[in-house]
C-alpha cells in the first residue's frame, strides 16, 4: 500500500506543478490524449461513458425522434448540429463520468446494503443514476438551445417550425424523465438541489439583452472593478445583478455558473449528499464541479472562436471589452433592426487584442481552483483521473 501511494502522490505532484502550463504545451495529438485519459478515468470507475445514456437512447421515444431528426437535413436546423455533437463528443469526458469520479473520489460515508452498493467500483447505485440524470439534463439544455427564431416568410418555414417543435418536445421528454429517476432516489435534499438546476438553466436565457435574433448580446461595459464577489458560490448567496451586469469577468462568470456551472457542481455535490458526507465536504465538491465546468467553458470558447461563428457573450469578446469600451458601439448595432452585426469584424478586432491571452488567463485560474479543490480530498487514482482531466482540457 505504500507502493501506490508513493507513485500516487508522485503523479500528483507532477500533474499539478504542470498545471500552470498545460495549456501552453498542447500538441497536435491533444484529442488522442484526451481521449486516453477518458478511458482511463472510465476504468476506474468501472463505467463507459457510452453506458450512461444508452438505456435512454434504447427506447421507442427516442428512436422516434431520431426518425424525425433525419428530416431535418438539408435545413440547417441547430438541432442537426447538436445531435452530431452528442453522438461523436469529440473524445471530451462527459459531465457523468465527473460525477462518478467526484463520488469515487470522496468514498462512502457510512455502511451501506449490498443492494445500495457496486462493490466493483465502491460507488451507490444512485450516485451512478445522478451521473445519468446530469448527462440527461445538460443535453436537454443544449436541444432547447437549438430553438430558433422564425418569421413567416422565412425559407423553408414549415420544416424548420417543425425542427423547432422536435427540440422543444425532445428536451422536455429528457428533462421529466430526469426528473422522475431523481424522485425514485427519495432524498428530498437531492430533489431539491437538483430542482434548483433547472431554476438556474433557465435563468441563465434571462441575463441582460438580446438582439433582434434572440441572440444575447453583453451588458455596457462598466469600468473595471476588483474584488466584485462572483456569484452563486456554494449555497444561497444572494447578490444584485445590476452590480454584476457590465463588470464583464463578473457577468460572463454569471452567465456560465447558471448556464453550466451550477448543473455539474450541483450534481457532485448530490452525489456526495447520497453518500452521507457532511455538508464541508459537499461544498469540496460542489465547488470543484463549478470550476472544472467554468474553466471548461472557457477552454471551449478560445478554440471556438478563430473558427466558427461565435457568441458575443463569450469570454474572447466580454474581455475584450474590459480594455476597449468604445468596441461595444460594434456590439450594439445588433440592438437595431436596420443593421446586422459584422461578425467577421468583431472577429477582427478581438483578435487584435488581449482578448483570447485574458480568456486563456481566466482558464488558467478556474482550473487552478479546481484543482486545489482536489488537494482537499484523500489520495487515490480517482484524484488522479481528475487531475488528468483538468490538466487536458
Amino acid at each position: 500500500m505504500s507502493n501506490l501511494n508513493k507513485s500516487l502522490n508522485f503523479y500528483l505532484k507532477r500533474g499539478i506543478s504542470c498545471r500552470n502550463l498545460s495549456f501552453l504545451t498542447r500538441k497536435v495529438d491533444d484529442n488522442s490524449k484526451r481521449n486516453s485519459v477518458v478511458k482511463e478515468a472510465e476504468r476506474v470507475v468501472g463505467y463507459p461513458t457510452s453506458f450512461l445514456s444508452l438505456r435512454w437512447i434504447l427506447n421507442d421515444e427516442i428512436a422516434n425522434v431520431a426518425t424525425h431528426i433525419r428530416k431535418l437535413i438539408g435545413t440547417n436546423h441547430p438541432l442537426l448540429k447538436t445531435a452530431k455533437n452528442l453522438i461523436l463528443r469529440n473524445e471530451q469526458p462527459t459531465w457523468g463520468l465527473i460525477v462518478l469520479l467526484v463520488s469515487k473520489l470522496a468514498g462512502l460515508n457510512s455502511k451501506f446494503s449490498e443492494l445500495e452498493c457496486d462493490r466493483t467500483a465502491d460507488i451507490l447505485h444512485s450516485q451512478r443514476i445522478i451521473a445519468e440524470v446530469t448527462e440527461m439534463i445538460r443535453t436537454s439544455h443544449l436541444i432547447h438551445k437549438g430553438l430558433i427564431n422564425l418569421e413567416p416568410h422565412d425559407k423553408n418555414f414549415s420544416d424548420l417550425n417543425f425542427g423547432n417543435k422536435l427540440a422543444l418536445l425532445s428536451g422536455d421528454y429528457l428533462l421529466s424523465s430526469s426528473f422522475n429517476e431523481v424522485a425514485k432516489l427519495k432524498n428530498f435534499h437531492v430533489q431539491e438541489t437538483i430542482s434548483s438546476t433547472l431554476r438556474d438553466l433557465a435563468e441563465s436565457e434571462f441575463i441582460g439583452l438580446r438582439n433582434k435574433h434572440n441572440e444575447p448580446i453583453p451588458s455596457k461595459p462598466l469600468p473595471v472593478q476588483e474584488n466584485i464577489n462572483i456569484p452563486l458560490e456554494f449555497g444561497v448567496k444572494p447578490f444584485k445583478l445590476e452590480h454584476v451586469l457590465g463588470n464583464m469577468r463578473a457577468e460572463w462568470t454569471l452567465r456560465n455558473v447558471l448556464s453550466g456551472g451550477s448543473l455539474l457542481g450541483k450534481c457532485c455535490q448530490c452525489a456526495l449528499i447520497l453518500a452521507n458526507h457532511e455538508s464541508r465536504v459537499q461544498e469540496l465538491g460542489y465547488s470543484f464541479g463549478r470550476n472544472l465546468a467554468l474553466a471548461w467553458q472557457a477552454a471551449l470558447e478560445k478554440e471556438l472562436f478563430r473558427e466558427e461563428k461565435f457568441s458575443l457573450v463569450s469570454a474572447p469578446v466580454m474581455l475584450h471589452l474590459e480594455t476597449d469600451s468604445s468596441f461595444y458601439k460594434e456590439i450594439e448595432k445588433g440592438l437595431s433592426e436596420d443593421h446586422e452585426i459584422n461578425y467577421d469584424q468583431v472577429r477582427k478586432i478581438v483578435l487584435g487584442g488581449p482578448g483570447l491571452e485574458k480568456t486563456a488567463q481566466l482558464q488558467s485560474e478556474f482550473t487552478e481552483e479546481a484543482l486545489d479543490t482536489l488537494d482537499k480530498f484523500p489520495n487515490n487514482e480517482s484524484k488522479v483521473a481528475l487531475v488528468n482531466i483538468v490538466n487536458s482540457l
